[in-house]
């Protein structure tokens, strides 16, 4: 008996603290939270539509329109020169880069030289009693000769007898192959092709080159190309002698260049086109990343504006009289890496001049320029 009335007890204690709970729940009201009157500080600026050029802004590296890498066509071992043989030294046009000892070939082409001589030589008698209108030239022709200099032209043969006489006695292959060995041993100097400087080096005196072998590099620090890689649809503006405003990255120094090149190929994926500037000037280095601006057209009623205040939805915002953040549309006419160039906006509208994190249609806003 005193277990159920133990267990009604508990029952009757469980209920009750659950309905007070209940009641105390109910009583309970939300506190009233106060309006945030605070406004967000902004920067405006006032919208002046005016007519604005399109720049087609791009960027690259310049090389040297001048270039040569230097291989050796023959083999020999490297003499000293004048001027060392280092990367950063200059050199004239004509001025000798490179010299390999040619002692050994240039006594063979003497050799060869001497045969050719003994040769016609030979054929002198024949000539005179068989041939004797054409003795005369070819007498003339060994008094000249000399075997430590280059072979002269051979005497233009007066008839068909000539001819086949002088070709069957190896006059004739004999004088194309001493030609040929000249040739060969003018590759044994190298001279600078073009006023240049050397950016590559690899041989010293003393190393013994071979056939083939890569000696350095050259190039003419006067005239550079900036390779860009233009949208394909401004190929309509883009013209061979148009001129290009060109400038380092920090802005300091500009050159003007010009479109020397445009290639007829459109990429298919990047939907660009390789154009080729020219410039020249001082303070430009091979490797230097420059920028460049190409003027396309001109595009009348609008304003440019830092790409940041434009909204994904092509929008902007503008300050109402009531201090109001609005968003209007805009017409995107040119986009650049930092700037856009937009139409739409009414002469005078307060637009904001920097972005406000969070802004939104409705936005209670407090002009805070100096001014």
């Amino acid at each position: 008996m005193r277990l159920i009335v133990s267990i009604i007890l508990g029952l009757a204690l469980l209920a009750g603290a659950y309905f007070l709970s209940q009641k105390i729940a109910d009583s309970k009201q939300a506190p009233k939270g106060k309006p945030n009157k605070t406004a967000n500080s902004v920067f405006v600026a006032v919208a002046e539509n005016q007519d604005m050029p399109i720049f087609i802004e791009t960027n690259g590296t310049i090389k040297a329109q001048e270039r040569i890498e230097l291989f050796s066509e023959v083999q020999g071992v490297l003499l000293p020169t004048q001027k060392a043989f280092k990367p950063g030294q200059r050199y004239a046009k004509g001025e000798l880069l490179l010299q390999m000892d040619s002692k050994e070939f240039y006594s063979s082409l003497v050799a060869q030289r001497s045969v050719l001589y003994n040769n016609i030589v030979s054929i002198m008698p024949d000539l005179k009693f068989d041939l004797p209108e054409s003795f005369q030239q070819w007498q003339k022709y060994l008094d000249a000769f000399d075997i430590q200099k280059n072979v002269k032209e051979l005497p233009v043969a007066l008839n068909e007898k000539e001819k086949y006489f002088i070709n069957a006695k190896q006059i004739v292959s004999t004088y194309y192959s001493i030609k040929n060995l000249e040739e060969r041993l003018v590759k044994y100097k190298i001279t600078a092709p073009f006023n240049g400087i050397l950016t590559e080096a690899l041989v010293d005196p003393g190393t013994l080159v071979r056939t083939g072998q890569k000696l350095g590099g050259l190039i003419n620090p006067a005239v550079f190309e900036l390779e860009a890689n233009i949208n394909a649809e401004y190929l309509d503006y883009l013209k061979v002698g148009k001129r290009v405003q060109v400038s380092d990255l920090q802005g300091k120094h500009n050159w003007t260049g010009f479109v020397k090149r445009i290639n007829g190929l459109i990429d298919p994926t990047t939907q660009t086109v390789q154009a080729f500037i020219q410039v020249s000037g001082a303070g430009l280095t091979e490797g230097m990343f420059l920028e460049a601006s190409v003027t396309a057209n001109t595009e009348s009623n609008v304003m440019e504006i830092e790409r940041s205040l434009l909204s994904d939805d092509n929008g902007i915002f503008v300050v109402q009289k009531d201090s109001v953040l609005t968003k209007i549309p805009v017409e995107v006419v040119h986009l650049s890496d930092k700037k856009v160039m937009v139409r739409g906006v009414q002469d005078g509208m307060l637009m904001l001049s920097k972005p406000l994190p969070g802004a939104y249609d409705g936005m209670i806003v407090k002009i805070s320029n100096p001014e």
